[in-house]
Order: C-alpha cells, then structure tokens, then sequence
C-alpha cells in the first residue's frame, strides 16, 4: 500500500490544497496526517493563507483515507469539525519486517522515544524540519512541514510505497528517499 505522509498543516489553506492535489495525483491509497492540522500555534506565526475551515473541507472529502496522529496545536474542538479522527497520541504501522512508531513528536520525541527495537522505525513531525537518521538502530524519519518549514528546509511531505520512504517538496519533485529492506 502506498501511503502520503505530511505533517503541520497549521490551518493554511494554501498548502493544504497543494497537499490535496498532490495526494491526489500520486497513487496513494492513504494520507497519514501527523498533527497540527488546523490551529497555527502561539509559537508560529500566521502561515500563509489561514483558513482553518477550509483546510477541514480540504480534508474531510478524503476523510476515508486519512489516518491522524494528535499534535500539539489539535484539540477536542478541532475533532468537532474534523470528519477523522485525530487524538492518538501514537500508532504502530507495519513496514515489511518492522514496525514504525507514528506520532507527532511532542509526546514522544527524538529525545524521548518509545522502547524500540533494531531496524524499527520512529516516524514524527512537530519540528518542521525534515530528518532521516539512524540511532542506536532505529530509523529516525521526519517529512518536515506542509506549510511552515524550519531552518531553511522546504515545504514538504513523504511517500511509503512498500518498503521505500521518499521525501518531495511540494511541487511533486523527489529529493532524498531511503530503502529499508
């Protein structure tokens, strides 16, 4: 199954709509949405285009293929207009022969990560900045921000198809992929 993963959205109408037209171009069966979809945050500023209504449009007419993790900015009353749920704290995908720890990354973090074994897999968001790491055996992997990038990376979101993550940004060009076997 082939998967677009993105994260921190932060109610920005704009590349929420560039995300839409991305997954639905690209053969993904599934979105997988790390948190922060619709609020931008006390530590953000306005990102461009705020429209946290129409982000939830956006979102909720492919609401059937959403999975969500909670971030940090999402709350019970962004569930109220939200047609998927979004208040895990975490979710486990399977990727071939390993796990993957899906969260957003202010619960469990790089910093504080979930017992995991050798050639398991931490997937987060929250720090709007892209990563693809190895530490003490896990794969540490990160698609940035959709729309609020960090220390000069670009707006930007991944694919899972199999066993391969690839990491584009949001004009739909590949710029790093990694293959796990």
């Amino acid at each position: 199954m082939k998967w677009l993963i993105a994260s921190d959205i932060h109610g920005s109408a704009k590349w929420a709509e560039k995300l839409a037209q991305r997954f639905d171009e690209s053969g993904a069966e599934r979105l997988l949405l790390l948190g922060d979809i619709l609020y931008h945050g006390p530590r953000n500023a306005l990102p461009e285009d705020y429209d946290p209504q129409r982000v939830a449009a956006l979102l909720n007419a492919r609401a059937e293929k959403i999975c969500c993790v909670r971030g940090n900015c999402d709350c019970e009353v962004d569930q109220m207009v939200l047609d998927f749920p979004i208040t895990a704290d975490y979710l486990y995908l399977p990727v071939g022969k390993h796990i993957c720890f899906v969260t957003h990354g202010h619960v469990y973090s790089e910093q504080r990560m979930p017992r995991l074994a050798p050639g398991d897999l931490f997937l987060f968001g929250h720090i709007h900045v892209p990563r693809c790491e190895t530490r003490d055996g896990v794969t540490i992997l990160n698609p940035g921000s959709v729309s609020i990038p960090k220390e000069n990376s670009r707006h930007s979101y991944m694919t899972l198809d199999g066993s391969r993550f690839a990491w584009y940004d949001m004009d739909g060009n590949e710029y790093q992929h990694l293959d796990i076997g």
